[in-house]
């Protein structure tokens, strides 16, 4: 009687390592491409993740926008802008340029009637024509 169930066990054992096996095959088979199994992960995939970058801000640390894809060196309201170039944060933070107007090496310049920037930083027009309207000599 002993015999009897030790072979039983061993059978439904083997049928069920056999399924399993089989199903899990399938399961790669058709997400293989979709996301790695968690065997190859390892055991941190048991983990929640840690996003270093989401604590990297440049107001909890400013050398973030020193990087070489940073948009600017300088930090304001969390995020990195260049203060030389930035319209909405011209040679200080919050200092907005109004329209018509252009961040030039951190001065706000109407870019519509000023000769040494018209149109854009450092469009200087013709001696002797002037700006308007963004221009030069227009009309």
């Amino acid at each position: 009687m002993r015999f009897f169930f030790v072979v039983a066990c061993a059978m439904a054992l083997t049928t069920s390592l056999a399924l399993s096996v089989s199903s899990v095959e399938s399961d790669e088979r058709s997400t293989a491409a979709a996301a790695p199994s968690l065997l190859s992960r390892g055991i941190y995939s048991l983990f929640p993740r840690y996003h270093a970058r989401g604590l990297m801000t440049c107001d909890n640390v400013p050398r973030v926008c020193r990087a070489s894809d940073s948009p600017g060196p300088d930090c304001c309201r969390k995020q990195c802008v260049n203060v030389m170039t930035d319209n909405q944060n011209c040679g200080q933070c919050g200092k907005k340029c109004r329209f018509g107007q252009a961040c030039c090496g951190g001065n706000r310049v109407n870019v519509m009637y000023d000769p040494k920037n018209c149109g854009g930083c450092n469009k200087r027009c013709k001696k002797g024509s002037f700006c308007q309207y963004g221009m030069c000599s227009y009309a």
